[in-house]
């Protein structure tokens, strides 16, 4: 059975998530973007077994931890290839426009492209990857099926969009995104957003201002 777990991070009040088999404590570790020592000692104390560390999108309020977190349990990273460079360059991943100091990190080991969207096998776990631009170029969402939860970053929040006024984001892409593989998803379906609580693809598309156009 798989389990989803939380937690703040930062200033920024990012939410690094670990999606959990409960009967082998493997793991995946997604966005783990500030606060290395606790989000690594909170794993630890929980007796989980991370595989990889998953991103959603790079820029370094969900990206800031990575290079501590991989250390300490020797995995590796994966991220789309339109933001593979971020990782590396201050300037894209937007941490020179912060007051918390650069981020720079070293290359992912894995470069997710076109042709791996849909289903995908990281570890012991099976999930499908969607490319949901809009927010940043590279921004995928994760969409564990069996267990009817996506890790959707700052794709979809409670009530809002993610921002689509930094550099490289686009209004009308997220939106056309965001209809073409988070609403058509099942209603129950609980979506964790990059920052904020959790909520539902149904609880979204019913009551979300943004989403009044798809209502019409």
């Amino acid at each position: 059975m798989l389990e989803i777990y939380g937690m703040t991070l930062g200033p920024i009040q990012e939410n690094g998530y670990v999606v959990v088999n409960s009967e082998t404590r493997k793991a995946l570790i997604f966005d783990p973007g500030e606060e290395g020592a606790r989000f690594i000692n909170w794993i630890k104390e929980n007796g989980w077994e991370p595989q990889a560390i998953l991103l959603t999108h790079t820029h370094s309020d969900h990206i800031g931890a990575v290079d501590e977190v991989r250390d300490a349990f020797d995995i590796e990273v994966y991220v789309h290839e339109l933001e593979a460079d971020w990782l590396v360059d201050p300037n894209k991943n937007l941490s020179a426009m912060q007051p918390f100091g650069l981020v720079s990190l070293r290359e992912a080991e894995h470069i997710w492209t076109t042709e791996d969207l849909g289903e995908q096998t990281v570890g012991d776990f099976t999930f499908r990857l969607a490319h949901v631009p809009g927010h940043s170029p590279g921004h995928v969402i994760y969409i564990f099926d069996d267990a009817q939860f996506v890790v959707v970053g700052d794709a979809v929040f409670q009530g809002s969009i993610g921002r689509t006024d930094l550099p490289a984001g686009d209004y009308a892409t997220l939106m056309g995104a965001i209809a073409r593989e988070i609403l058509v998803l099942p209603t129950e379906y609980q979506l964790y957003p990059g920052h904020g609580g959790a909520t539902t693809v149904g609880a979204e598309m019913a009551s979300n201002p943004f989403f009044d156009v798809f209502r019409r």
